[in-house]
């Protein structure tokens, strides 16, 4: 099971600003220690051993994940997704490079709610545009379609969502209930958060992921504790809503519907799972402080852990792929 994320930001998308690429660059340059460099190749191997903060950049576009489909039989390929972040539009340009502008393709996605920043990347997703492509949308809120038809009208996009060529398919999940999608045995779970959202478990082969964004975990509930650690159970990988400190998700933040890194350690430890992605970025964080956050979340797995299994920490980034 192979997992690429395509936008891992929270709330809205965000860009690094001009003084911000030159205070990699300057770093970089004093790193380099006068080292002369002949060829590109040679300066990019040397950039390839520079801190990540340095060198590289978690990227700024919202949710948007993918988890790699069957192999195809023929022309027609399958995939399949989370979210319709603005990661999406990448995600889009990436499919008409591998197999150009046929429209033979079926996308899966699953929407874990409406709220803007998980659905805001669909109007520039071009395969949508083109007619033979299939997309079938699945989730649990009776309002799916509206909300992807209201952000198609004027006055806030030029194109209206009845002139997109792709056939439009919208099938309705029901919490709790497994079924077979693409090769995939899918549950969604009803999380906490404005106007609901919902996490969602794939199985396939053996191997499990869990797509668990836009959630709060509340300590006063034990039974919302357990339930999640039942749906993370065993799991290869837990995609987690890490937006917040431990100290401000229960403070100055609690109820805005988010989680903290403190809270995906624990609850990924309480299910064995194997492995937890930090996910849905703070867009205020820089890489800087994205760094140090993923250093501090992996030294409070290593106190906490006790007699069980390691749990591998990774902080996902636009353009990260993972084989489970």
């Amino acid at each position: 099971m192979k997992i690429r994320f395509w936008g891992t930001r929270g709330s809205l998308p965000v860009a690094l600003t001009a003084p911000q690429v030159l205070q990699k660059i300057a770093k970089a340059l004093v790193a380099a220690g006068g080292q002369r460099f002949e060829t590109l190749e040679q300066a990019l191997s040397f950039a390839r051993e520079l801190p990540f903060d340095v060198g590289q950049t978690f990227g700024g576009h919202s949710s948007c994940v993918e988890l790699e489909a069957a192999p195809p039989t023929g022309p027609h390929h399958d995939y399949v997704l989370c979210d319709l972040g603005s990661g999406l539009r990448t995600f889009g340009s990436s499919v008409l490079a591998r197999h150009g502008a046929r429209g033979t393709n079926t996308f899966h996605i699953f929407v874990s709610h409406v709220h803007w920043d998980h659905i805001m990347g669909f109007p520039l997703f071009a395969p949508a545009y083109m007619p033979g492509n299939r997309i079938c949308f699945y989730g649990c809120h009776a309002e799916l379609e509206a909300a992807l038809r209201r952000q198609h009208g004027a006055p806030s996009f030029p194109v209206d969502f009845s002139q997109l060529g792709a056939t439009m398919e919208f099938i309705p999940l029901t919490p709790g209930e497994t079924r077979d999608i693409a090769g995939y045995a899918v549950t969604p779970k009803l999380q906490l958060h404005a106007g609901d959202s919902y996490g969602y478990r794939f199985e396939r082969g053996g191997k499990s992921f869990v797509y668990s964004t836009d959630s709060e975990h509340k300590l006063e509930r034990p039974e919302d504790r357990d339930g999640f650690a039942q749906f993370f159970r065993g799991a290869d990988a837990v995609c987690f809503d890490a937006m917040y400190s431990f100290a401000e998700a229960i403070s100055v933040k609690e109820d805005w519907g988010h989680s903290s890194n403190v809270m995906g350690v624990e609850l990924c430890q309480q299910a064995g799972a194997k492995r937890l992605i930090l996910f849905h970025h703070e867009p205020i964080h820089d890489d800087s402080r994205l760094v140090a956050i993923h250093g501090e979340t992996k030294r409070f797995e290593a106190l906490t852990r006790g007699d069980n299994p390691p749990l591998e920490v990774i902080s996902a980034y636009d353009g990260l792929e993972l084989d489970l």
